[in-house]
């Protein structure tokens, strides 16, 4: 993540601030006026709209004198206000003081109580709030205006908005706390209004996708439904070890339930956002029984934004499964019976009733730390039209089979011989164009290629290369994918689903240990100023060794530890080692540019010894263009002598460079 800030459209809070001090004036924002279009662009609130300031607060009256001289006289002017005593915080900041306003946007309602419980989060998305803060003893300091920090699209970005609310009957009509004079979340839904452009924009969203504006997170979207978690406790068990973990370090969960879901009989609400507050294994029993029975049950508390129509299942406020708690249990754990809008389910039921699960980690890339880190690699890039085949970046999924390849490639490297690799594909947000009738995502995703180990140049043909997996394509503003891969070379190919499509995106690769992950942006290898002198490649030459079998004992058990090394001009690639097998698949492939024909291709087989590797055979191959390229299987030998055991094989050669 960029750790700078950037002010949004050039408005500098210090500035504009100290401006409006020495003005003895209140900021008056002229990117976000106080007017309908701020409000809505087709759909406007219900009933009449006034924009009020939080508090009491002096403002200049000007007023000419008979001499031709302008002198600003200040009176105390009572403006429309909705509090007399107003605050950013009032006892500190927590996931209740949220309550949703009129706009659908419980995804970030829900964001924000989220938010809430995460002190080092909100404290970046509130700079320096004690400043910000009204401050009684010196009201002569209060200007009107604050600023509010997110993460956009990679960049921190510090927007500003003065203090006028929209409110109808003298109430606030959007997100607002149940304390009257707590302002910190209609101020913040104001500033991210400004970002999206009014407020309706706010209206249906994702709460993952507010998470990752306030913290540079990584989110994963679950489909509790699809994955049937509730039906197979093994999956659960894993979901909920993994929504532990997450929790723990600091990531954000947020859950909901989708609006064509089967009637709900225990007030969970339909087409609605909750925010996870808790994830916990509570102790079962009472007293110091329950501490060597050590009897647990994996639990989860939500809040819903609305602060009110709470579960009234098992594990709700006052239902019978609470006496299985201790008294320190419960009261470790803040039980209260009010309709607050928080509630206890358990995992089990979890699963069963909520449809969607967003999953936000903040990863961990610092290099001192007690927990795991990531190495992670940030790639901006666009979908963008050309009509050469070889510079066209828009190919569509893997459906369009004659121009996927003409999309963005990035190659990456496992060198462990397994590593978690965490891949997220961010678009552009397009709420701020919905005025214009063109807010709808596209539909993206990507496809992830085992290629050959010396590959560096763009891949232009899927001869033996394996699509190891694809993610889902679905017209979200981030595609995510968890998966585990073997040592090899990689490549990603992140698109959209239709060829032809254009936009900008993000992709960011996270990985255990470094993996050089970089973009391919040559077609092959580029002609020199020496060419002339040490020659160019003439030909390209993909080599895959998938198989051995029958290969000679080399130890007393009757085994091998064999691996593959396939040489060409002095070039080589080798795969990992088999262990104790004489019929290994080897699935290792390597592409060549030649730039002497007459030279051959070897593909040797050796076995791995603690003293001195052993040579168990080899075969030679001309790589003629005029070769079979269908999969061939060959005796090896060593020096004419036939050595045991059979090797199986494809090469592909071609004149065009950009063939393979």
């Amino acid at each position: 993540m960029v750790s700078s800030v950037k002010p949004y459209k050039n408005q500098h809070y210090a500035d504009l601030k100290k401006d409006c001090i020495r003005n003895k004036t209140l900021f008056e924002d002229p990117e976000f006026r106080a007017t309908n279009a701020s409000l809505y662009y087709n759909k406007p609130p219900p009933g009449r709209v006034e924009w009020k300031r939080p508090g009491v607060s002096r403002q200049p009256v000007r007023k000419e004198k008979t001499k031709p001289i302008i002198i600003l006289f200040f009176n105390t002017v009572k403006f429309l206000t909705i509090s007399q005593k107003p605050h950013l915080f009032v006892e500190g900041i927590s996931s209740h003081d949220l309550n949703q306003g009129v706009v659908g946007n419980c995804w970030f309602v829900a964001a924000c109580s989220c938010l809430a419980l995460k002190p080092k989060l909100w404290q970046k998305v509130i700079p320096d709030w004690k400043e910000q803060e009204w401050d009684d003893k010196h009201p002569e300091n209060y200007a009107g205006i604050f600023h509010f920090q997110f993460w956009i699209f990679g960049e921190w970005i510090d927007v500003v908005v003065d203090d006028r609310l929209p409110t109808i009957n003298g109430e606030l009509i959007y997100c607002h706390s149940k304390d009257p004079n707590e302002f910190w979340s209609a101020l913040l839904e104001k500033a991210y209004a400004k970002l999206s452009g009014c407020y309706q924009s706010l209206e249906g969203g994702n709460t993952g996708d507010a998470v990752v504006d306030f913290s540079g997170a990584v989110s994963e979207a679950i489909s509790l439904e699809e994955g049937q978690f509730y039906k197979d406790q093994g999956k659960q068990d894993k979901l909920f070890d993994d929504l532990l973990k997450v929790y723990d370090r600091g990531g954000i969960i947020s859950c909901s339930i989708r609006v064509c879901a089967l009637k709900m009989m225990n007030r969970l609400v339909k087409g609605h956002a909750y925010s996870v507050t808790a994830v916990k294994r509570v102790r079962l029993g009472h007293g110091l029984l329950a501490y060597f029975k050590n009897e647990t049950i994996p639990l989860i508390r939500m809040r819903n934004p609305w602060g009110k129509i709470e579960w009234k299942g098992a594990w709700s406020d006052s239902s019978e499964e609470w006496a299985k708690v201790g008294d320190t249990e419960r009261h470790n754990l803040g039980i209260t019976v009010e309709d607050d809008g928080e509630f206890w389910m358990s995992f089990t039921d979890w699963c069963k009733f909520f449809t969607d699960a967003d999953v936000c980690r903040v990863m961990n890339t610092s290099l001192i730390s007690v927990h795991k880190t990531w190495h992670e690699y940030v790639h901006f890039g666009s979908w963008a039209k050309n009509a050469d085949p070889l510079l066209n970046r828009c190919g569509g999924c893997a459906n369009h089979k004659q121009t996927f390849l003409q999309n963005p490639q990035y190659l990456f490297d496992v060198t462990k011989e397994t590593d978690e690799v965490l891949i997220s594909l961010q678009q552009r947000d397009m709420k701020i164009h919905r005025p214009q009738g063109h807010g709808e995502n596209l539909t993206i995703g990507f496809g992830i290629f085992k290629v050959e180990l010396n590959r560096k140049y763009r891949l232009h043909d899927i001869l033996t290369q394996k699509c190891v997996n694809t993610s889902t394509y679905i017209n979200a503003r981030t595609v995510f994918m968890r998966i585990n891969l073997t040592q090899g070379r990689y490549v990603i190919f992140p698109t959209t689903f239709q060829p032809h499509t254009l936009g900008d995106y993000m992709l960011r690769v996270f990985t255990d240990v470094e993996s050089g992950c970089r973009e391919l942006t040559a077609d092959k290898p580029q002609v020199k100023c020496w060419s002339s002198i040490i020659g160019y490649p003439q030909a390209v030459s993909h080599v895959y060794v998938h198989s051995a079998e029958g290969l000679q004992n080399q130890d007393r058990t009757g085994g091998a530890d064999p691996y593959v090394i396939i040489s060409c001009e002095g070039k080589s690639v080798k795969s990992t080692i088999h262990n104790d097998t004489l019929n290994p698949e080897f699935a290792t492939s390597g592409v060549f540019y030649r730039k002497k024909l007459s030279k051959p291709i070897t593909v040797q087989v050796w076995n791995s010894n603690a003293v001195k590797d052993e040579f168990m055979g080899q075969v030679v191959l001309s790589g003629s263009v005029n070769d079979p390229t269908e999969p061939q299987r060959l005796q090896l030998r060593d020096q004419g002598r036939q050595m045991p055991g059979i090797i199986g094989l494809r090469i592909v050669t071609s004149v065009q460079l950009t063939a393979i």
